[in-house]
């Protein structure tokens, strides 16, 4: 995907608001054909996220990465099924979410940092402030959840809000502890 087409589909979710997003359970990539290579982002200090760097994806380590926008409703109502799926899989799986937002433009690492704290996140959170994840997932939308087994490899990537069962049982099928 083109860097412009990217952000013109990003620019469109933010035009419609809190409907922009597709109809859940799409696969986007097209399930274990894609390697990503790590990104480092700098995460924001808010709760179960210190201000530090992040290697994303964890080489050696299963990754899901659930991409948000602080204006998103649907985004907001995911945060109870992911916190769900955090508890459940521990520290076995590298679990980040990643808004695409312009950082100082749309959104501040303060207003992140409030938004993480009014929906109860405890894991870490991160801009992509240069979209370099949101380009190699192909993260056209949000919500977007995208699941990488040990080898950074994307097993799966779906739209919209998901059970934490449903996010579970993907992060077991990219050899992750599914935990209980």
């Amino acid at each position: 995907m083109r860097r412009r087409d990217l952000l013109a589909g990003l620019a469109g979710a933010a035009t419609l608001g809190t409907g922009a997003y597709a109809v859940s359970g799409t696969d986007i990539l097209g399930s274990g054909t894609d390697c990503v290579d790590p990104i480092e982002l700098t995460a924001v200090d808010a709760p179960g996220s210190p201000e530090q760097t992040l290697t994303v994806p964890e080489p050696g380590r299963v990754t899901l990465v659930e991409f948000f926008a602080t204006w998103c409703d649907v985004c907001a109502a995911s945060m109870t099924p992911l916190g769900e799926a955090y508890d459940r899989v521990g520290d076995d799986v590298q679990f980040v979410s990643v808004t695409n937002e312009p950082l100082g433009h749309a959104v501040t690492r303060e207003e992140i940092r409030e938004w993480w704290v009014e929906h109860d996140g405890n894991w870490p959170v991160a801009p992509d402030e240069d979209l370099a994840l949101t380009e190699a997932l192909g993260a056209s939308a949000v919500p977007m959840v995208a699941i990488l087994d040990a080898d950074n490899v994307v097993t799966w990537t779906a739209k919209g809000k998901h059970s934490a069962e449903t996010i579970v049982n993907h992060i077991t099928e990219a050899g992750g502890e599914g935990g209980g």
